[in-house]
């Protein structure tokens, strides 16, 4: 994408640093050179702002959700792999990210249910209430 202008900074670079601009995670240098680009260029201030919008939008929608600590790990370790140019070994993610997602909920139910006691008891005869709540065998 171009503007068809030219500029100091190249469409092409912006757009593939975009997130690191928008989660702040470059140089202050590198944040004024985009940020004169984006004020320069309205097909990258375009996609600045629905990529600004989409990003407060997942963080509105799901921003109060916790994220296990295997899978921030995990996401973790494969970024500084990139950054350290190493190749990162071929897996699911997504199947990854559910999976561990669905052990979190997993865990989470297991938490918050209060304990409940089975209608029998340990022998395997119905329980019956006995004098102060206590349960008797049958």
């Amino acid at each position: 994408m171009s503007c068809g202008d030219p500029h100091e900074t190249d469409c092409s670079e912006v757009l593939d640093h975009l997130y690191e601009f928008l989660d702040h995670e470059m140089p202050d240098g590198d944040c004024a050179k985009f940020e004169v680009h984006i004020d320069e260029c309205s097909p990258c201030l375009e996609k600045y702002g629905l990529e600004q919008a989409v990003k407060k939008l997942v963080k509105r929608c799901c921003g109060h959700d916790d994220v296990p600590a295997d899978l921030r790990s995990k996401v973790m370790g494969r970024i500084e792999l990139i950054r350290a140019g190493q190749s990162v070994p071929e897996q699911d993610v997504v199947a990854e990210a559910r999976a561990a997602e669905a052990a979190a909920r997993t865990a989470k139910s297991a938490e918050s249910a209060p304990g409940t006691k089975s209608a029998r008891s340990a022998s395997g005869g119905p329980a019956r209430p006995g004098p102060l709540g206590a349960t008797t065998q049958e």
